[in-house]
């Protein structure tokens, strides 16, 4: 049975055999000897004994299991023997070593190179991982941030904050892909201390060329930092500036999704509309979904601004970026396959055309008046907009009063009415099949069509952008009175070819080819061509008058007859 000893190696605790723990002591007295003379021995054993913590770690299973003397072989193997290598100065030379037992090579790994950055050592870092120059891995970050309006800035980010540093020397020789073992770790702390030689140098050089201009150097010297000083001040308030907002978003969406959550649970009634969409997830995963794709970012963000205030924020660690990177990335696909999804069962468009032949000819009068359904008692305004309403058997059901009223003329003896349905689905059949759900209604009666100012679809339908479509064709010289409820269901743009126009609601209006005549309505100030004046009689008879005609005494004798129609319109639009 043998002792165990506990020992610290580069600030990591290991439980090691007593035999193994000699041996191990032995090989680093060893290589602390060979490196008497040597430049920033201090830094090499360091960075040696950090390098076997880490191998010793690779192999340890649990922190409870002992270190023998065979995983200690194991590491001298890797790190090869001191006396394998030219320990002077002349190491550093272009002579390899005469024997090396280091035959253990790691996989290369990706870190940021500081040492050789402009801004945070990805380019540089991602240069070594594919061995390729730094330039164009430079190059292709600006083209394509430029290509992308900057939105490629946003991966540069991901990079800078998922990549970890190269710091210690094994870091360095691992970001290259370069065996971590003596000669290697010895050869790059020597050349971090040939760059720092020559930097000392240069600023001597500098110091004594300069001597002249002291007074000068120092105030730019001086310039210069107050400047710097200033430049840290505007991060660090743009850090704080990306704290606050990134936090204030995280935790509304934290509310705002909790709220979401809660209310799909229970059962809330606005929770019918989600429903009525068919998003086709509960709303709860739906919930949890959104966000994921949106905190992330936000929690990055976040951090971003963490580091850009303290210079010294410890790292969340690898892993958890990856994993929150994987999540992120995995809730993202969801979005866009229910996007797609949605797309997809909304791809076809399809309608179903009622006509029907209504008995009014040349010189006969159509009155026109939008209805209300008695049982719901909604406004007659034209509304994009859908709700959820109950019916008079208490039945759920999709209300809309997205209808849309357009009047053309006909070279026809008689009227024609004509009702579109339409509605969206993932096929022409399904999209039809929506259409004909739609319940929708008019009457005519005593010369007076009337037409529902809304329309119904059951809530199993759902929602797929279900909306009507009324086209009334009347004969060239039939008259037409609009009630003034059916202002908002015609106005429309132009490429409708509506002749009915806004504001001609409660007049006689004559049925023209293509357009209406209407003599009672503002004129147009711009219009010097009409030279006809149009008055029609109670029994549908038109009187046309030209400029010069006297039409006064003919106006008179028709006043009191306009006016008993007129009251009794409005006795009928009251009904």
């Amino acid at each position: 049975m043998n002792k165990t000893v506990n020992i610290n190696l580069a600030g990591v605790f290991f439980h090691i055999d007593e035999n193994a723990f000699f041996k191990l002591n032995d090989y680093l007295n060893a290589i602390k000897k060979s490196f008497t003379d040597a430049q920033g021995r201090d830094e090499i054993i360091q960075d040696i004994e950090a390098r076997i913590a880490e191998l010793f770690s690779e192999k340890m299973k649990t922190d409870k299991q002992v270190v023998s003397i065979t995983e200690v072989e194991a590491v001298i193997e890797i790190m090869g023997q001191p006396e394998d290598y030219m320990v002077d100065n002349d190491i550093f030379e272009d002579q390899e070593p005469k024997n090396s037992h280091a035959t253990y090579q790691k996989s290369k790994k990706l870190y940021r190179d500081k040492d050789h950055s402009y801004i945070a050592g990805v380019s540089s870092g991602l240069g070594h991982y594919f061995h390729i120059d730094t330039i164009w891995v430079r190059v292709l970050f600006v083209l394509l941030t430029i290509l992308s309006s900057g939105g490629f800035a946003i991966v540069y980010l991901i990079f800078w904050i998922l990549v970890p540093e190269a710091i210690t020397t094994s870091e360095k020789l691992e970001m290259k892909g370069e065996p971590i073992n003596i000669s290697n770790i010895e050869k790059k702390v020597k050349e971090g201390f040939d760059t720092v030689s020559d930097k000392i140098k240069d600023v001597d050089y500098k110091k004594y060329t300069a001597k002249a201009n002291r007074g000068g150097s120092e105030f730019f010297k001086s310039l210069g930092n107050l400047i710097l000083s200033f430049i840290k001040i505007i991060g660090k308030f743009i850090g704080i500036i990306i704290i606050l907002f990134a936090g204030l978003g995280l935790i509304t969406l934290i509310f705002t999704i909790l709220s979401i959550s809660t209310f799909g649970i229970f059962d809330a009634p606005w929770m019918d509309y989600v429903d009525m969409v068919d998003i086709g997830v509960p709303i709860w995963l739906a919930s949890i979904i959104i966000f994921f794709s949106a905190a992330i970012p936000l929690f990055f963000i976040f951090l971003l601004g963490l580091k850009i205030v303290v210079s010294n924020l410890k790292s969340i660690g690898t892993p958890a970026k990856l994993t929150l990177l994987g999540v992120w990335l995995l809730s993202i696909f969801v979005i866009a396959f229910l996007g797609i999804r949605q797309a997809t069962h909304r791809a076809f468009e399809e309608d179903i055309v009622i006509k029907e032949n209504l008995p009014i000819r040349t010189n006969d009068t159509l009155f026109v008046k939008m209805r209300d359904n008695e049982w719901m008692h909604t406004s007659l305004e034209r509304d994009d907009d859908v709700q959820i309403k109950y019916n008079e058997n208490n039945e759920k059901i999709i209300f809309s009063k997205d209808i849309r009223l357009i009047v053309k003329s006909t070279t026809d003896t008689l009227a024609r009415l004509e009702i579109m349905k339409s509605a969206e689905g993932q096929d022409y059949v399904q999209a039809r099949q929506r259409a004909n759900q739609i319940m929708f209604n008019s009457e005519f009666k005593n010369n007076t069509l009337y037409l529902d100012g809304f329309f119904t679809t059951a809530f199993k339908n759902k929602y797929f952008d279900q909306e009507i479509e009324i086209i009334l064709y009347l004969p060239e010289g039939a008259i037409l009175f609009t009630h003034e409820n059916t202002h908002s269901y015609h106005r429309n743009y132009s490429w409708y070819e509506d002749i009915l126009e806004n504001g001609q609601e409660g007049k006689y209006l004559l049925i023209a080819k293509n357009k209406i005549i209407c003599s009672s309505c503002p004129k147009n100030e711009d219009d010097t061509e009409q030279e006809n004046d149009i008055y029609i009689e109670s029994k549908g008879e038109i009187e046309v008058f030209s400029e010069n005609d006297n039409k006064e005494d003919w106006y008179n004798d028709v006043d009191k007859t306009n006016d008993k129609i007129l009251d009794s319109l409005n006795q009928n639009n009251n009904q």
